[in-house]
């Protein structure tokens, strides 16, 4: 049963890392709408959306996770907090990858990682060991090389790498059913969703309408909701460290959209930039063997 759990969960999280992986080639195909404008649908959908899910499941306790919420209001604040920073991400997404930044957000997911072990340690006060400094130091040294060298500072990776960090560490302090928490978010984010497409429909600056791209926009919230929802079933089954080695396939099919489907340059600059970050995360992902190892010996004895 164990292990039948564990193979459901390796299943559940590598299927969330692919679809997040393809996801600039969905995006592409909502050409000629505003970043904006499809962030705010996408928002507005997913809630719609997660909503559905939430009826419908049988896991979730939505009423009472509401109630738990109301009960502790800080809680209540770091859902709505939660809720924004996953917009930002959201929205920083897609901008880069319909204005030709699609190598930059596979660099930030994969720095996404090693800010989150920085997090943890300023925010958790988790401590590290000598190959995850080495793997954050030599991740800086790339975005460093990359500021100097290619003359543009990886702020679009950056910023999608420490919301991410940033999201996941408020979801480690809010204990909660994954849906209920899902579905929360996007009430919280829906209102500024809403206010946004009345305000441009108003001034009728709205660029979606009868035509493909719309059409496309209409499964958003499907697309988004759905990959945060395996990847949860996925986390709940599978140890972190696994999660950890798993969560390189999203950005590394965006590394090679980026290449031969966007054709986006890449220069021997940019590649020096990556083997920093590449060699970073295997150094990474040694230390995270060596905790597996190590934490596995106990129950061997």
């Amino acid at each position: 049963m164990h292990n039948n759990e564990m193979k459901k969960g390796i299943f559940f999280a590598l299927s969330a890392y692919i679809l997040w992986g393809i996801l600039p080639l969905y995006w592409h195909l909502i050409h000629g709408i505003g970043p904006f404008e499809i962030l705010a649908f996408r928002i507005v959908l997913s809630m719609i959306f997660m909503l559905i899910v939430a009826m419908v499941s049988k896991q979730t306790h939505f009423g009472s996770d509401i109630n738990q919420l109301f009960k502790h209001p800080i809680q209540l604040i770091a859902i709505i907090v939660a809720g924004y920073v996953i917009t930002i991400n959201w929205g920083t997404f897609i901008w880069a990858v319909n204005n030709g930044h699609v190598l930059q957000t596979s660099l930030g997911y994969y720095i996404n990682p090693l800010v989150s072990i920085l997090l943890a340690l300023i925010f958790l006060k988790e401590r590290f060991n000598k190959f995850e400094w080495l793997a954050i130091i030599l991740a800086l040294i790339g975005v460093v090389y990359m500021t100097i060298q290619v003359g543009e500072f990886p702020l679009i990776s950056l910023l999608l790498a420490f919301s991410f960090g940033f999201y996941g560490l408020i979801k480690k302090v809010v204990p909660m059913n994954s849906i209920s928490s899902i579905t929360i978010e996007c009430i919280v984010t829906a209102p500024a969703g809403l206010i946004y497409l009345w305000v441009i429909w108003q001034q009728g600056h709205m660029s979606s309408g009868i035509n493909m791209p719309t059409f496309w926009l209409l499964f958003s919230g499907a697309i988004t909701a759905i990959p945060l929802i395996l990847f949860s079933a996925g986390a709940q089954r599978i140890p972190l460290s696994l999660t950890g080695f798993i969560q390189y396939v999203g950005p590394t099919l965006i590394f090679i959209l980026g290449i031969f489907v966007f054709k986006e340059p890449f220069d021997i600059h940019q590649f020096i930039t990556f083997v920093f970050i590449w060699v970073g995360i295997i150094v990474y992902s040694i230390s995270q063997y060596i905790k597996m190892k190590k934490s596995k010996n106990p129950l061997v004895k």
